[in-house]
């Protein structure tokens, strides 16, 4: 039994913060380590040491700042991760390893109006043939990252008021979805696993603070703040949709009159053009003629930019994030979208504010709510979940740590 400031407890806890720097990162030099977590050099050379031969991390050459240098990441061997996510017609399912290396990966139309139980259901049938085409241990999930779009109480996990998915208002997902599969689900909504998608793989590499902006049948943020998705005391932070743009323009779902999302949501936006380029007229499409030069929709794409651009400049004031990733479906528009979101940024924020801010498209495109989905797996495994399981070494598998 470990006691507490003991050497063994001591030793304990360094384990485990290595394994969380490397775990969220991907990977790490044993220099970047040491300056994470504040632990010298030596301890962290020694660690390192420690957990490759047991085979919890791979340690590869590389090189930093011109210098040879070691590149740590957990074993590709270690864990699984699986990621869903719930979209407006979309399921989207990943397998992962702690490696940060996508396995398998599928997606599937979904229709709005189905039960969330045929949505779990489905879910739980798309996991397993996943995990069952890749030849993967079942054994080896470690966690489950859920991604729905709507608000979730932190507290108690129910699924909030949600125009995009009605059926699923007051369910608890990560208990229905952690029951069906018998693993430890994490849900979120996917404006905030886009925002970890992005962050770690995508257009947000880099920074500790940024703001992922999701335009589609909705528009939400999510907010990370010091490397971390803050959420807000009851997980309703980065509702940019609700701003109020005009007090007198027209009603929103939430009740208010003149929300951002009033003037740049699919469902207000497509009514503008469906006049002139027919009833069947959706995001994706406008997108594509606007590239292609049809002046209706590069003027109603233009105009979005410029009100999500007010949206942004409010958060560049509050905030002061050093970069602004756009996701969703009109961030295939690229520079039509993205200059009018810059000029509104450059005349609302405040000078200091807006010099600082970088405003970039999202590198991950669909893919950045599944993504993110595999991150939030990864971030709420508890290290010593790793620490204690047994990994195969060279054909023979290693005790756990004790």
């Amino acid at each position: 039994m470990e006691t507490p400031g003991s050497q063994s407890s001591l030793h304990r806890a360094n384990l485990e913060r290595v394994v969380r720097a490397v775990r969220l990162a991907g990977s790490l030099t044993q220099a970047e380590i040491a300056r994470g977590t504040g632990l010298s050099a030596a301890t962290v050379s020694n660690i390192v040491r420690e957990l490759k031969d047991q085979g919890k991390v791979q340690v590869t050459p590389t090189s930093a700042g011109g210098r040879r240098a070691r590149s740590v990441s957990l074993s590709g061997d270690a864990g699984i991760v699986v990621g869903v996510d719930f979209g407006h017609t979309h399921l989207r399912v990943a397998i992962g390893n702690l490696a940060h290396q996508v396995l398998a990966e599928e997606s599937e139309p979904v229709d709005v109006d189905a039960s969330a139980q045929d949505g779990f259901d489905r879910a739980e049938r798309l996991v397993d043939r996943l995990i069952e085409a890749a030849g993967l241990d079942r054994a080896k999930i470690t966690g489950l990252g859920l991604g729905v779009p709507g608000p979730i109480d932190l507290v108690t996990g129910t699924l909030g008021s949600t125009s995009i998915l009605p059926g699923w208002v007051g369910t608890r997902p990560a208990e229905e979805l952690g029951g069906r599969l018998g693993i430890p689900v994490h849900v979120d909504n996917d404006a905030n696993l886009g925002a970890l998608g992005e962050l770690v793989w995508g257009s947000g590499r880099g920074v500790k603070d940024l703001a992922y902006i999701k335009v589609s049948s909705g528009v939400g943020a999510g907010l990370v703040i010091n490397g971390e998705i803050y959420r807000g005391p009851g997980g309703t932070a980065g509702e940019i949709g609700h701003i109020t743009l005009d007090e007198s323009g027209p009603v929103c779902r939430c009740g208010n009159r003149g929300c951002l999302e009033t003037f740049t949501a699919a469902r207000y936006v497509l009514p503008l053009l469906r006049s002139s380029h027919g009833p069947d007229l959706t995001m994706e499409r406008v997108v594509r003629l606007a590239r292609d030069g049809d002046p209706g929709c590069r003027r109603v794409v233009a105009d979005v930019g410029r009100h999500i651009g007010t949206g942004v400049a409010s958060l560049c004031n509050l905030l002061n994030p050093s970069r602004i990733v756009i996701g969703g479906d009109l961030a295939e528009a690229g520079e039509l979208l993205l200059g009018p979101v810059r000029e509104s940024v450059g005349r609302y924020a405040i000078p200091s504010a807006a010099r600082q801010l970088s405003v970039l498209p999202g590198a991950l495109g669909g893919r950045a709510e599944v993504l993110g989905a595999l991150v939030l797996a990864l971030t709420e495994m508890d290290a010593s979940t790793l620490l204690d399981a047994s990994v195969p070494v060279n054909g023979r598998t290693t005790p756990a740590f004790t």
